[in-house]
């Protein structure tokens, strides 16, 4: 009985995992790289998202890899994508329809600069954008606790010229301008703080310590014994006097 529910659930998992990424990653905020794969740790963030497979982890998928239906998937450094993926023929079709706002989460250490710069895709990988807060948000928690939903002015930066690609449900763009993004404003002590990081430290002038009753500052310039000063020093030339005494001396 153990091993026929192990083999079931394993063989559940296995088509759980070709619809997740032969059929509809969308679904699941998943967006592959041109070559259709997603790393191990997105799908198993997504997983871990659905109630019924919480418990899936690395050797769960390890098991379906070398099991009967390992050559329905490919794996390779970190990454594993479906054999059919018959939504790659939309990946790269512009939208033909863009809401007029979408949502896209973005890193709270990332608020201020994207506000002010605008966003961009990084490591050749787009701007993921959805019509669904919900979704967008539960992309964004997957890199960060506590994301920072904006929104972004989706039709008026189609018009503008800015390429959008439908994914399924999602929106795919290489970079969205600051003056297209709405959002809250960053905390100013943030702000500030990424201010003062620009500026170049000032140099504070050393300040003594008051003097408690009974207490004084030594300050050899104020002794009045000069021969202190002196004493220790050697006269410049003292070495040609001397050698002049031990030629004396010899004679």
């Amino acid at each position: 009985m153990g091993k026929r529910y192990q083999h079931m659930r394993t063989e559940g998992l296995s088509r759980f995992l070709f619809y997740v990424l032969g059929r509809r990653p969308d679904e699941f905020g998943l967006v592959p790289d041109s070559q259709g794969f997603v790393t191990s740790k997105e799908l198993l963030q997504a997983l871990h998202e659905e109630g019924e497979w919480r418990h899936v982890r690395q050797s769960h998928i390890n098991e379906i890899l070398m099991g009967t239906d390992r050559s329905f998937f490919e794996s390779e450094a970190g990454r594993i994508r479906s054999v059919e993926r018959p939504w790659e023929g939309e990946y790269h079709q512009p939208a033909m329809f863009v809401p007029k706002i979408l949502f896209t989460p973005i890193r709270r250490r990332a608020h201020t600069v994207v506000m002010e710069k605008g966003l961009k895709g990084h490591g050749g990988r787009p701007v993921i954008l959805s019509a669904d807060r919900e979704m967008a948000l539960r992309i964004g928690r997957r890199r960060d606790p506590d994301p920072v939903l904006i929104e972004v002015r989706a039709a008026a930066a189609s018009e503008k010229g800015i390429l959008f690609h439908a994914f399924g449900i999602l929106f795919l763009t290489r970079e969205i301008p600051a003056p297209l993004i709405v959002g809250p404003q960053p905390p100013k002590e943030r702000a500030e703080t990424r201010k003062g990081k620009d500026r170049p430290a000032e140099k504070r002038p050393k300040i003594r310590p008051p003097l408690t009753p009974g207490t004084f500052i030594l300050d050899p310039a104020r002794d009045p014994d000069q021969a202190r000063k002196a004493k220790g020093k050697k006269r410049k030339g003292w070495k040609e006097a001397a050698r002049k005494m031990r030629k004396k001396s010899k004679r």
